[in-house]
């Protein structure tokens, strides 16, 4: 997934290309239906990681140890530390 500005730039910009080339062909049609329900679970994945990613921040934040926080994920402490301590520290 591009990260910076100009990896996003130059990704819309390769998307768009590809668009504009774009030529259908009958086996490209799609179960609209199918593609929706695919990206409401990608977009409640995202949101359910985000909501993770802060809570940990916030119980790092209250004085939880690592090894707390990977009980309460469903992990291991050393796991979820290196999971989310660099995200931790940049919102730190």
């Amino acid at each position: 997934m591009p990260r910076t500005v100009e990896e996003i730039l130059n990704h819309a910009d390769d998307l768009a290309k590809q668009f504009e080339q774009y030529e259908p062909k009958p086996d490209d049609e799609r179960d609209v239906e199918a593609v929706a329900a695919l990206r409401e679970a990608v977009i409640a994945r995202s949101d359910a990681e985000r909501t993770i990613r802060d809570a940990v921040h916030e119980a790092r934040e209250s004085g939880l140890s690592w090894s707390s926080i990977g009980a309460l994920v469903g992990t291991s402490g050393e796991a979820v530390r290196q999971r989310y301590m660099q995200r931790h520290k940049r919102t730190a």
